[in-house]
């Protein structure tokens, strides 16, 4: 079971929970950051995996696809606070506290050391989830002013992320559908991150794949999830949700369609072969 708690007084804020495996994609428009209470996330973007325990906290680039995978762990279920940093008060607060003048530009997740200045900041959030008014737009900003700060203070690359307002630009599409085609995103957000309309990216889309986007989708997710499972030996629960499949059983219907037998009838191929060798 998952649950999601929020208040609409104060909305940047929330505590999200489960006692079972579960996730999906992101791509916010805002940063986001996430502080671990329990479990572990696991944070998928193109090139990179990270795994956050209980005590960490890491911070979510805004415009930047990733799965984020949670799951309970140590017989804990898995819990986090939830931030959103609003574009409009970052650019505010940089508007006044020049970001470092060596600051490079990231899309990485960053992961934060562990601080009392995160512990207090977190907790000082939870009573946020009780209140009863709107959350007075002069405080809000003070709140993420401190965040900014603390952020900044533990990791100079920070601004690399947080002072980034720039909007995607036309891309490559070939190269940025190779890297990204494992998140399960809108087309529309998909023709937004590669700086074109919808109808632009459906037209460069099969002239560059001579497929439409849902079939190369479907079937680059799909061999992703064979290779998976026959040379690095996974299992099925373990992937799908990785390779852009919202559930186990939709996972397991396109698989067997496409190749004419199941996930499960793989891994019994692989043991097989293992044993005849054997």
């Amino acid at each position: 079971m998952t649950f999601k708690q929020i208040n609409s007084y104060a909305a940047m804020v929330a505590v999200c929970s489960g006692d079972q495996r579960y996730g999906g994609e992101i791509s916010f428009d805002d940063n986001v950051l996430v502080r671990v209470l329990a479990g572990e996330l696991k944070v998928v973007q193109a090139d990179r995996t990270l795994y956050c325990a209980a005590g960490d906290t890491v911070l979510l680039p805004r415009k930047q696809p990733a799965t984020l995978i949670k799951y309970p762990k140590d017989g804990a279920a898995y819990q986090a606070v939830v931030m959103k940093l609003p574009t409009a008060l970052v650019r505010a607060y940089y508007a006044e506290n020049a970001p470092e003048p060596a600051r490079a530009i990231t899309t990485d997740v960053l992961l934060y050391p562990k601080s009392p200045l995160l512990q207090s900041l977190f907790a000082s959030l939870l009573p946020y989830l009780e209140l009863e008014h709107q959350l007075p737009e002069k405080l809000l900003a003070v709140k993420i002013a401190e965040v900014l700060e603390i952020l900044r203070s533990l990791d100079k690359s920070s601004d690399g992320v947080l002072a980034d307002f720039s909007e995607p630009g036309k891309v490559d599409l070939v190269e940025f559908m190779e890297a990204n085609y494992r998140f399960n995103i809108p087309l529309t957000k998909f023709s937004y991150l590669t700086g074109r309309s919808l109808t632009t990216f459906k037209r460069d889309f099969k002239k560059a794949f001579q497929l439409s986007p849902q079939r190369w989708l479907l079937q680059k997710r799909l061999e992703l999830a064979h290779y998976q499972l026959a040379e690095k030996r996974r299992k099925p629960v373990e992937l799908y949700l990785e390779v852009g499949f919202e559930n186990l059983a939709h996972f397991s219907y396109a698989f067997k369609k496409h190749f004419g037998y199941t996930p499960t009838a793989l891994i019994g191929q692989g043991e097989g072969h293992r044993q005849a060798a054997n």
